[in-house]
């Protein structure tokens, strides 16, 4: 397993922040690499909302499956992530701080396949690409 986290700051209130990402049909507007997030469950969004999402990068276009298993407003949401060749644990902490909302966020991946050989790029490539999203969400609700 490889754990990937960090935190950023965004100078928005706390439930504006967390309803903004609790949306994942939002993330293509703050993420360059998410071209499509369609909420696939009905009702408001909360523990057993379901997400599907298809993102770009290298190579072939990936779709994956969002799941929120706990949703805590404003503070907490926890998922689970499958993908091809990985599942994704994930949690996203968010608590007021001074000038706006402090966002932690920790994912434990768990590859599959030959993917499950490459722990240290996994790692550096996840640490990468989620301080670029998170930047992102954070340009995004500052402008």
């Amino acid at each position: 397993m490889v754990r990937v986290a960090g935190d950023i700051t965004v100078e928005r209130p706390l439930e504006e922040v967390f309803d903004f990402v609790a949306d994942e049909s939002n993330e293509p507007k703050y993420n360059p690499r998410m071209t499509r997030a369609d909420k696939i469950t009905s009702g408001p969004i909360g523990v057993g909302t379901r997400f599907n999402s298809v993102m770009t990068g290298v190579g072939p276009a990936v779709e994956m499956t969002i799941e929120f298993t706990e949703f805590d407003r404003p503070h907490r949401i926890a998922e689970e992530v499958h993908l091809t060749g990985m599942d994704i644990h994930g949690l996203l902490l968010f608590e007021a701080a001074p000038g706006g909302t402090r966002m932690r966020w920790v994912w434990d991946l768990e590859p599959h396949g030959v993917m499950r050989f490459l722990g240290p790029l996994v790692r550096r490539m996840g640490d990468r690409q989620e301080r670029q999203v998170w930047t992102g969400l954070k340009r995004f609700m500052e402008s």
